[in-house]
């Protein structure tokens, strides 16, 4: 057997030769000096030699470690030189399956699947540029101390929600690895518990009822365009989100079955919701149904009837007539609705239903919309009479005044 000391000090010849460690373990002595590891072993029946490396780099223990892992390929039936090529080929594949790689894939199945292009463009901010320090990482390799630094950069800047967000559409990254068989785990499931809880800031809103008819009073009177009254007026009659109520189209109005059909692709949870319009916010709908003639959108921009009117519009609408941004937002419309019709003992399903909140039970869900209808209709129609009666109340307390 060799010695470290007898291959450290062998010297070139004029041709090249061999040292021997027994069974089939070599060092070939280049005529310029270099040392490499040889092995020289047998497989179906034929002579094969496998390069194990140059010496130092590789030393006389690891050379032997390696001759030993040969001898179990070949007992196991295997060729070591056939497996060594399959390693370097999976080495090969794990460096080009990069995080960035399998985060590109990942967010084109979500945009082929139908996600919303707001969904969409929140998703590839996250995984392209808050998560870009892992983009060059190899995903097999990720460790989770790598994610919980790039998690804790973001949550170091004050924005906690966004880093625990991010966390979450990491670990989809991660599962859509494992399921394509690029890794093995999920580096974000031990960060669980890791990140400071984000402080719940709920949306402003008016949940008074003699408040609120005070709100809808000087919604009524709001002299700015006609489409961002009529905007906010819906914003109450309906109980829908502002992009829903902003991105109306003419086409989803049905006059005759008093509904308004909203297609699944504008739903923020990309189902498809009828919405029954009560006698009032019909009478809005015709009142300025003659301002958007020519274009798509019921209720578009004072600078184009191509474009919508935007969230800030009207929020900046209700700062004009004295509410401040910690009184009432725009999104706050439907938090109101919710309060009073809950507080009035109605049914919280139908309540649930009309706010297009999923139900997380399937067999409910499909049940609450099959079954909800008629419900639904006389709920919005009783709704829009009480904001009617909030106003009149509001305006009797002001003549008093």
């Amino acid at each position: 057997m060799l010695s470290d000391l007898e291959i450290r000090t062998a010297k070139p010849q004029e041709k090249p030769y061999k040292l021997f460690d027994g069974g089939g373990l070599h060092v070939l002595v280049q005529t310029k000096g270099a040392k490499l590891w040889r092995l020289k072993y047998r497989f179906a029946g034929k002579e094969k030699l496998l390069s194990l490396g140059a010496y130092p780099s590789v030393g006389l223990a690891v050379a032997r470690e390696k001759r030993e892992e040969m001898k179990r390929l070949l007992a196991a039936g295997t060729d070591p030189s056939v497996q060594k090529k399959l390693d370097k080929l999976a080495a090969a594949k794990a460096a080009n399956d990069t995080f960035g790689a399998v985060a590109a894939e990942h967010l084109a199945n979500q945009e082929s699947g139908g996600a919303a292009p707001t969904t969409m463009a929140k998703n590839r901010w996250m995984l392209e540029i808050l998560a870009a320090p892992l983009k060059d990482r190899p995903i097999a390799q990720v460790a989770p101390i790598e994610v919980l630094d790039v998690l804790k950069h973001i949550e170091k800047s004050g924005r906690r929600e966004t880093a625990r967000k991010l966390r979450g559409a990491i670990g989809g990254v991660f599962r859509y690895a494992i399921a394509t068989l690029r890794a093995s785990n999920d580096p974000t499931v031990p960060l669980r518990g890791a990140l400071v809880k984000p402080t719940v800031q709920h949306r402003a809103a008016i949940t008074d009822e003699r408040e609120l008819g005070a709100l809808m009073c000087s919604v009524d009177e709001y002299e700015g365009w006609p489409t961002l009254r009529a905007a906010l007026q819906l914003l109450a009659l309906t109980m829908m989100r502002p992009g829903d109520v902003r991105g109306m189209r003419r086409a989803e109005v049905d006059f005759d079955k008093a509904l308004w059909r909203v297609p699944a692709e504008r739903m923020k949870m990309r189902r498809p919701h009828d919405v029954p319009l009560s006698t009032q916010s019909l009478a809005i709908l015709r009142d300025i149904w003659p301002l958007s003639d020519h274009g798509d959108l019921v209720l578009p921009s004072i600078r184009s009837i191509q474009r919508p009117l935007s969230e800030n519009a009207m929020n900046s609408a209700l700062r004009r007539m004295g509410y401040a941004k910690e009184e009432v937002t725009a999104h706050g419309f439907r938090a109101a609705a919710s309060t009073v019709l809950n507080e009035r003992g109605f049914n919280p399903d139908v309540i649930e239903a009309a706010l297009a909140h999923q139900d997380k039970n399937a067999i409910r869900r499909a049940y609450n919309r099959a079954s909800y209808w008629p419900e639904r209709v006389k709920l919005m129609q009783e709704w829009a009479d009480m904001l009617d009666q909030f106003k009149k109340t509001a305006v009797s307390t002001r003549r008093a005044a």
